[in-house]
C-alpha cells in the first residue's frame, strides 16, 4: 500500500512538473517574468503585491493570479488597480498547481504583460512540491507567526529564491527575534536572499523592488 501511494504521488508531481514547464515556456514566449508568492494566511502576501503594483504599475505591465480556497477576495483587491486579474478557487486543495495556472493563463492577455504575480493559497506546507511555471519563488513570513516558523517549515524555504520576514515593526511587541528568522532561513538555504520588511513603515521594501527589477527578463 505504501509503495502504491508513493508511486501515485510521484506520477502526480511528474505530470505537474511537465505542465509547469509548458507554462514557463508560454510565459517566456510572451516575455513575462512570473513570481510565485507563498506564505501563511495573514503573512502579508496580498499587501506586498498591492504595494508592488502601486510602485511599479507605471513602469511595467503587471497581471495577477490570486489563489483562494473559495471566493475572490484577493482577486478583487488586485482588480481595483485596473490590472488583468484571474481568481482561481482550489476548493478542498491547499495549493495552486500547474494545471490550474495553465487554465488561468488562458484568461490573461499575455502579450500585454511584463510581470505576473501569482498569489498562492495561504499555507507553508502544501505549495512546496508544486511548480507552477514561475521564474521566482517568494516566501513571505510574519514575525507574528513566531520566530521559530522558519525552522519548523524547512522545505518551503529550501526551494525559495527570496524570503521576506515581514512586520518587523511589531517584532518586539510579539516577542519575536527577526534576526533569528533570517539566520534560520540562511542556514536552510545559504544561497537565498532574505529581506527584513515592514509594509507599514516601508523598511526593506526598496530592496524588494530592486529584486523584482533584477528578476525581470
Amino acid at each position: 500500500m505504501h509503495t502504491t501511494e508513493v508511486s501515485i504521488e510521484y506520477d502526480i508531481l511528474k505530470e505537474n512538473s511537465e505542465i509547469a514547464h509548458k507554462n514557463r515556456k508560454n510565459l517566456e514566449k510572451s516575455g513575462i517574468t512570473a513570481f510565485n508568492i507563498m506564505g501563511a494566511i495573514g503573512s502579508g502576501k496580498t499587501l506586498l503585491i498591492e504595494k508592488t503594483i502601486e510602485k511599479l504599475g507605471n513602469e511595467y505591465r503587471i497581471g495577477a493570479i490570486a489563489g483562494d480556497v473559495v471566493a475572490r477576495i484577493d482577486a478583487a483587491r488586485f482588480e481595483k488597480y485596473g490590472i488583468p486579474t484571474v481568481g482561481l478557487n482550489t476548493g478542498k486543495e491547499c495549493h495552486l498547481d500547474a494545471h490550474l495556472i495553465e487554465h488561468g493563463l488562458l484568461e490573461l492577455p499575455l502579450n500585454s504583460l511584463d510581470i505576473l504575480f501569482i498569489e498562492n493559497v495561504g499555507n507553508l506546507i502544501c505549495p512546496t512540491d508544486y511548480e507552477l511555471g514561475e521564474h521566482k519563488r517568494v516566501v513571505v513570513v510574519s514575525v507574528s507567526e513566531g520566530d521559530d516558523i522558519v525552522e519548523k517549515h524547512p522545505l518551503i524555504f529550501s526551494t525559495a529564491d527570496i524570503i521576506i520576514v515581514n512586520k518587523v515593526d511589531i517584532a518586539e511587541a510579539v516577542n519575536a527575534d527577526s534576526d533569528k528568522m533570517v539566520k534560520d532561513a540562511r542556514t536552510i538555504n545559504p544561497r537565498i536572499d532574505v529581506l527584513k520588511m515592514s509594509l507599514k513603515t516601508g523598511e526593506g521594501f526598496g530592496e524588494w523592488i530592486d529584486f523584482v527589477k533584477r528578476s525581470y527578463r
